[in-house]
């Protein structure tokens, strides 16, 4: 079996660049999936963030979560459950405004962290779009700009916690999905696993790994690289004993940008079979998505082309 690309980024400045671009285009190309170690965020600020996540999670809802499971019955399903996920989460904002000091339960101390480590998260995004564009033959600064609109990218923070499942055949920590935005950077627990990839067919497992980044790709860079790169499909598996930490962010493109293929790779063969993915509005294309965010990703796709289609002809 193929092993899980695990990439280091220690040396992509120096003599290993054109060995470590090539790791990077293959696993765009071949998994949608990679993890990075030595990608510039320090090991303090990581296990800080790890243990006031996990502290936090314990304070302010461990409890809830049980409260939940238990008004919903949850742990005691017999059938499968394909409308709920067994997480507990709450959501941050960095970009284009910030919503940390606006959220209740975080206390300062956990707030200045998580705004630091967006910040490094914010770059490394940043860095990793230049090398696809290296990668894809585009110039520097391609992919920011198609993901900036009017008032730069959307960038924000999910923070999971999949607890201690009683039935995890019944009911998944997060059900399959692709990504809507652009790219992916997901800081997991390096114990408890539960993260997988769909590939060639199987269900493949992310492998946690201490200070690592994961590295996701979403809708919109299949779009912009008119399928070159594509999104997979990836779910949580509840485990049974021990709870799974899971930080990802979503550096994605701004409410209004554009999105389309670009040019320098939309072959002239595909140009005229019409092969080619569709122009939208990004917020048009997150209203689909959240409506239809567990099912596949080529209806969504189709639905966004005929909605412009539509459009044009009134």
């Amino acid at each position: 079996m193929e092993k899980f690309p695990v990439i280091s980024l220690e040396k992509v400045n120096g003599e290993e660049r054109k060995t470590i671009l090539e790791q990077i285009k293959d696993a765009c190309e071949n998994w949608g999936f990679f993890e990075l170690v030595n990608h510039g965020i320090p090991h303090e600020l990581l296990d800080t963030v790890e243990r006031m996540t996990k502290e936090h999670y314990r304070k302010c809802m461990e409890q809830r979560f049980k409260e939940l499971v238990a008004s919903k019955g949850l742990d005691a399903v017999q059938a499968e459950v394909n409308d709920m996920d067994w997480e507990s989460t709450f959501h941050l904002r960095h970009l284009p405004a910030s919503n940390i000091s606006e959220l209740p339960d975080l206390d300062d101390e956990y707030r200045k962290v998580m705004k630091e480590f967006a910040q490094k998260l914010e770059k490394l995004a940043e860095e990793l779009l230049d090398l696809l564009c290296e990668n894809l033959g585009l110039e520097k600064g391609y992919l920011k700009k198609a993901f900036y609109g009017s008032k730069g990218p959307t960038f924000g923070t999910k923070v999971s916690n999949y607890p201690p499942c009683p039935k995890p055949d019944l009911i998944k920590g997060l059900r399959a999905h692709t990504d809507a935005g652009g790219i992916i950077l997901l800081f997991q627990d390096d114990k408890v696993s539960g993260l997988q990839l769909l590939k060639d067919g199987q269900w493949i497992d992310v492998p946690p790994m201490r200070h690592s980044i994961v590295i996701n790709l979403g809708d919109q860079l299949e779009v912009i690289t008119n399928g070159k790169y594509k999104s997979v499909l990836h779910r949580v598996i509840a485990q049974t004993d021990g709870t799974r930490m899971s930080i990802a962010s979503f550096y994605n493109p701004g409410s209004d940008a554009v999105i389309y293929p670009a040019p320098n790779l939309v072959e002239k063969e595909a140009e005229e079979k019409n092969q080619v993915y569709p122009k939208f509005v990004f917020e048009d294309y997150m209203k689909l998505y959240t409506a239809v965010k567990f099912h596949a990703k080529e209806p969504r796709f189709e639905a966004v082309r005929e909605t412009i289609y539509t459009g044009l002809q009134l």
